[in-house]
């Protein structure tokens, strides 16, 4: 039990983020929490919609009925699977290929597992059988393929699960749960033709274009209504006034992707419907690759009779410049690929997205061609969408000159939105984005990137409401004419949809390391909209950055399809660009071909991090091949003589080699004169080594896994004979014979985080690395943490986390800062405020200081072993993909331990007891918990499903 005082308040705290106390926004900082995703039209958002009332519960589906026991193991499971997911989604509108389904299977009793399942999939509209797998024996519960006849493109289909305990007890049959079929790529699949308006000139680079069309429907009750939408690059989609969709990612025309919506209940019988889509061209730039504007649109209603109509883009539609935003307009940065936005009221075109609106002066636009057509040669089903949540600021003042600054709490990745009331034609108002204010109250413009806006108003009520999102958290408008109130401005805020219910929690007895969990729990979130960015500066999705991200939102917030879907992306760079095996640093990008060689190396790594996380073998599948390439290209560079991966090829000026950290002044002296340097060296030799894992998962040759694991095994040997000094230290690198004279931290950190160091060398490794403090950057910061964690220095890594005297997390809290930075001195050096790549420390926090982590892939096994010598009391949950593992554990006296396990079914847990024999501890519970073994100083026991309770004396 944790002491009353605290106990109370982490309940509040858990209890706000599950939604089970409905308190008023303002309580609350805005931006701290995310709500659900809108279900309905974008635009009923309101400012202060997403109070934490809004929330799931923190079991979100994913608990079940709690396990105490119960019946005997071999009784009747009396819970059905819930959480039924296609693809990592409740109800995905265009599911592509065979479908992989997913479940959550319970049982009434503890230690149970599930040895079998029944999928029975039906057409919605009649509910006739389409595939019935029969019993399985498989444990498997999650992407477990659809094997039965060809599905329909473009239709709805709903599926049920049964599963079998240990007993050989089935369950209740599931709720159903529906999916889409995604539309078939290609001229019988979307019946449209791309269109565009023509443009020229300045506009060119930075169009908006208004497109619509507008058809009454029949009078027949409607059943379901589907809108297909891709347009280059973003679009709106409007349906009678409202904003339902908005979409998609930056790509490749040839590579790009469409969005489906349900606009089922926006539509009446007999009744007009208007079809609108704003769509933003930006030209090429960062994170821009090369294409041309376009706009691809198909619309189906499906009526109760079976009849259907389709409306698609085709001459019908009609164009127009959407004036209000006006020409000209610079760049934010030459990072971003944004330009700054000047609007202008007075040139709105007003109820443009109505029926019965006027557009005979519109123009008729140019037709590309049926899909596909002309460079829009293919289209993918885009799964990961947008959350958007309207959060009210925490403050706002009115300054002596007139100005209105609003405090929104925390940076956010947004865009302002501002309600006036009683605008004056012609009236022009300065609008600053920014993350301080100065000692004068105003908001201080960013050196690297231009977060302004300019706002013309018209006569009268409207409302500022850019296209583009930015990071940004105070926003400053100049005299507005007008009193504004605080409802007037809220800021709508967008990332990644992951699931509100696949939060990570953490609370411990130490104040500020949750105040550090938070800050990196809320940055990894808001470092993902539709790829993985920094929202401020920056909007090219890297491929280390990305892959840093990654780690932190899989773990602290159960996301999957972004980081599916950069997965994929960055592999296509491959094919794309390096016929060597490289893969592109940027991906998409309008610069083309640009890699870092050790980014490149980071790619099989963060691969095989999402296996383990999920278990999904038919992605790891997909891109096995993109391993191997990798794998080839960083063994072509070994040295023959030396056996070291020797001026791996790629890159340019300070990334050619190998980037290593960055910017570079957080590379502390690192040697960069070296040829073969020790992190690119040990990445190379995780490459191998996770390339044979990956073999071997896949079923792949024998021989095939035992060639990459050999690779390793040699490179590794290579390292420890020829980058380590007589006193078991790393150095940063050799030139040949030449051994650098400086050992930095970077090295001995990777050599400890990647198990390069022998196990009687680890000791002094790890005494060296401590004794550094903090001396690497953000970007490598968490392989700092890792290798302080795996060594069992907590002390170290608890001072790592929470010592605002050296660069790190608690250095930004103390500074004001709400969201990780680039640099660790990014005020100071003008970098970036809002760079999510040091978030993935959350993984070491969950993993080191909770003390529980994934060992098998898909969570089929788990480790519980709570940190030796530091916390009083620790607890928290990680949502992984077989549901919630509960922890909690508080110290007693000098060596005492109490230690409480819940683990969903199908899941064993591995619990490591700080005690040096198996009769100084006791374990009870649901669990069954069993003694295994006893070694290092360590108890190990293993626990089956349901509550377990562990003691140490």
């Amino acid at each position: 039990m944790l002491p009353g005082s605290h106990a109370r308040a982490v309940a509040f705290r858990w209890a706000l983020v599950s939604g089970l106390l409905a308190a008023p926004a303002c309580q609350l900082p805005p931006g701290h929490l995310v709500d659900g995703a809108v279900d309905g039209p974008l635009d009923t958002a309101e400012p202060g919609d997403g109070a934490v009332a809004d929330l799931p519960s923190v079991d979100g589906g994913y608990g079940g009925t709690d396990t105490d026991g119960g019946p005997d193991a071999d009784g009747p499971a009396t819970v059905a699977p819930d959480n039924l997911r296609v693809g990592d989604r409740v109800r995905p509108l265009n599911v592509e290929g065979p479908p992989l389904f997913s479940w959550l299977p319970h049982d009434a009793a503890g230690d149970q597992v599930q040895t079998a399942y029944q999928i029975q999939v039906r057409l919605e509209s009649s509910g006739a059988d389409v595939w019935d797998s029969g019993k399985v024996v498989s444990s498997d519960q999650a992407y477990v393929a659809y094997g039965g006849p060809a599905l329909v493109a473009g239709e709805s289909y709903t599926w049920t699960v049964r599963t079998w305990n240990r007993g050989d007890v089935a369950s209740p049959w599931s709720a159903s749960a529906d999916f889409d079929t995604a539309l078939a790529d290609g001229a019988a699949g979307w019946g449209a033709s791309w269109i565009r308006r023509a443009a020229s000139g300045a506009d060119a680079a930075d169009e908006y274009t208004l497109a619509r069309v507008e058809r009454t429907l029949d009078a027949k009750p409607i059943r379901r209504a589907r809108a297909y939408v891709s347009a280059n690059h973003q679009f709106e989609l409007h349906i009678n006034g409202a904003v339902v969709d908005r979409g998609p990612a930056f790509a490749y025309p040839g590579e790009g992707y469409y969005q489906a919506s349900d606009i089922t209940t926006l539509l009446q019988a007999g009744h007009p419907v208007a079809i609108g889509v704003l769509y933003h061209w930006y030209g090429g730039g960062q994170g821009r690759p090369a294409g041309e504007p376009g706009l691809l649109a198909r619309v189906v209603v499906d009526h109760d009779d079976g009849s259907r109509e389709v409306i698609v883009s085709d001459e019908a539609w009609r164009v127009a410049r959407a004036s209000q935003w006006q020409t000209g307009a610079p760049q934010r940065n030459s990072d971003s690929g944004d330009f700054v936005e000047w609007i202008d009221m007075r040139q709105a075109a007003d109820g443009w997205d109505m029926p019965g609106f006027d557009a005979s002066g519109w123009a008729a636009p140019q037709i590309i061609g049926a899909h596909p057509a002309g460079v829009f040669s293919a289209l993918s089903a885009q799964e990961p969408r947008l959350r958007f949540t309207a959060v009210a600021p925490a403050s706002v003042t009115t300054l002596g000159d007139g100005a209105v600054v609003a405090d929104f709490g925390v940076v956010i990745p947004a865009r302002p939105v501002v309600r006036f009331a009683s605008g004056a034609a012609g009236r022009v108002l300065n609008i600053q984005a920014g993350y301080h204010v100065g000692a004068d109250g105003h908001v201080t413009s960013t050196p690297t990137t231009d977060l302004s806006f300019r706002f013309t108003q018209r006569d009268g009520a409207q409302e500022f409401r850019p296209m583009t999102y930015l990071g940004w958290r105070y926003l400053e408008l100049s005299s507005p004419g007008e009193t504004l109130a605080a409802s007037a401005m809220s800021a709508l805020i967008e990332h990644t949809d992951a699931p509100v219910e696949g939060a990570a929690q953490f609370d411990s007895s130490d104040a500020t390391l949750n105040d550090v969990f938070a800050l990196v729990q809320r940055s990894a979130i808001y470092g993902v909209q539709q790829q993985f960015v920094d929202p401020t500066r920056e909007k090219g999705q890297f491929l280390g950055d990305t892959a840093s991200t990654s780690y932190a939102t899989m773990a602290a917030w159960m996301e999957r399809d972004a980081t599916q879907k950069a997965i994929l992306e960055l592999a296509s760079s491959q094919a794309r660009y390096w016929p060597d095996g490289r893969l592109n640093a940027v991906y998409p990008n309008g610069d083309g071909k640009r890699d870092i060689p050790d980014y490149t190396e980071m790619y099989p790594i963060w691969v095989w991090r999402y296996y383990l996380e999920t278990g999904d073998r038919t992605l790891l599948g997909r891109v096995y091949a993109v391993m191997q390439n990798v794998a080839d290209y960083v063994w072509s560079y070994r040295d023959g003589t030396t056996g070291l991966v020797t001026n791996l090829a790629g890159g340019g000026g300070a990334y050619q080699f190998g980037i290593v950290e960055w910017p570079p002044s957080e590379r502390r002296g690192y040697d960069m004169a070296t040829t073969a340097r020790t992190t690119v060296n040990i990445l190379g030799a995780e490459v191998q080594r996770v390339t044979g894992a990956a073999a071997a998962a896949l079923g792949r040759p024998a021989s095939e896994a035992a060639t990459y694991a050999t690779r390793s095994e040699q490179l590794t040997a290579a390292i420890n004979s020829r980058l380590r000094r007589s006193d078991g230290i790393y150095i940063d690198g050799s030139s040949g014979d030449t051994a650098s004279a400086h050992a930095s931290q970077h090295a001995n950190s990777y050599a400890l985080a990647f198990g390069v160091v022998p196990a009687d060398g680890r000791p002094a490794v790890a005494d060296y690395v401590a004794g550094m403090g903090m001396s690497q950057g953000p970007m490598t910061a968490y392989w700092l943490a890792k290798a302080l964690g795996d060594s069992e220095r907590y002390d170290a890594l608890l001072k790592l986390l929470t010592d605002d005297s050296q660069p790190g997390w608690v250095s930004i809290l103390s500074q004001g800062g709400t969201y990780t930075w680039e640099s660790w001195d990014a005020p100071a050096r003008g970098d970036s405020e809002s760079h999510a790549w040091a978030a993935q420390v959350a993984v070491e926090i969950l993993e080191a200081m909770l003390g529980v982590r994934v060992i098998a892939p898909g969570a089929a096994v788990v480790g519980i072993r709570p940190p030796r010598g530091v916390l009083t009391f620790a607890n928290g949950q990680l949502q992984t993909q077989r549901g919630p593992v509960k922890v909690s554990w508080m110290r007693a006296g000098s060596t005492g331990l109490s230690l409480t396990v819940d683990v969903p079914m199908n899941v064993r847990a591995e619990v490591a007891l700080p005690a040096a024999d198996v009769a100084a501890t006791t374990a009870t519970g649901a669990g069954a918990p069993r003694y295994r073994s006893t070694a290092g100083g360590w108890v190990i026991y293993d626990a089956g499903s349901g509550e377990s309770v562990f003691t140490t004396r």
